[in-house]
């Protein structure tokens, strides 16, 4: 299954790929309830406790839906795949799989560093199997339709370094600084943006 011999042509990885992810969402689904005839102090008190919840729900969802779409645009250009090319992509699977534990710790325990810094692994590992398989592509030009230019090879395969660095610092530091080191993830909205900028006008 690491054979570089071409394998075919890629249709089943992608759709394979949407289906993994659709169920990854799906199991993210916090089960969200509200006790019947609660007075307005403890309704409000309620609402709260399911914060946590929707916030680790709503994470992940841009999560696993940020790398479902990287994942179609590494493939839009491919025109055949090899054994490393679905190795690579398996491996992304099964952490997109297990994507909604790491949430559920986050959603439960995300005052407990161990639980963020599970949580920042997972993504970083995640994040880690597209510019893998984008630089195994990027060496095999006969497994593409058309090959990219050096710059926006570049800026893709920063765009995803970002990520796996971003949360890969987070574990380490998440017990030197506590749980709120979480907010540091929010550098990547301008990163990313920036980053998505410059690939849309690279081509």
């Amino acid at each position: 299954m690491w054979s570089s011999r071409p394998e075919g042509e890629p249709q089943r990885l992608p759709a394979l790929v949407d289906g993994v992810f659709a169920i990854a969402i799906t199991l993210l689904v916090p089960d969200l309830s509200v006790a019947r005839d609660l007075d307005p102090a403890a309704y409000r008190a309620a609402l709260r406790e399911l914060l946590p919840d929707l916030g680790a729900y709503a994470l992940s969802v841009v999560v696993l839906g940020s790398h479902w779409r990287d994942h179609r645009r590494i493939f839009r250009d491919v025109r055949e795949i090899d054994g490393q090319v679905i190795s690579l992509s398996m491996l992304g699977l099964g952490v997109a799989a297990l994507v909604p534990f790491p949430t559920r710790l986050l959603a439960e325990y995300g005052d407990q560093p161990v639980s963020v810094a599970v949580y920042a692994g997972a993504v970083a590992a995640l994040g880690a199997s597209h510019p893998a398989v984008a630089a195994v592509l990027a060496r095999r030009p006969r497994l593409r339709h058309d090959r990219p230019s050096e710059t926006a090879r570049t800026l893709y395969l920063l765009d995803g370094a970002t990520t796996v660095v971003v949360f890969l610092v987070t574990v380490p530091l998440v017990f030197v600084t506590g749980p709120r080191i979480m907010w540091g993830w929010l550098v990547l909205v301008p990163l990313r943006v920036h980053l998505g900028r410059r690939l849309q006008a690279r081509g």
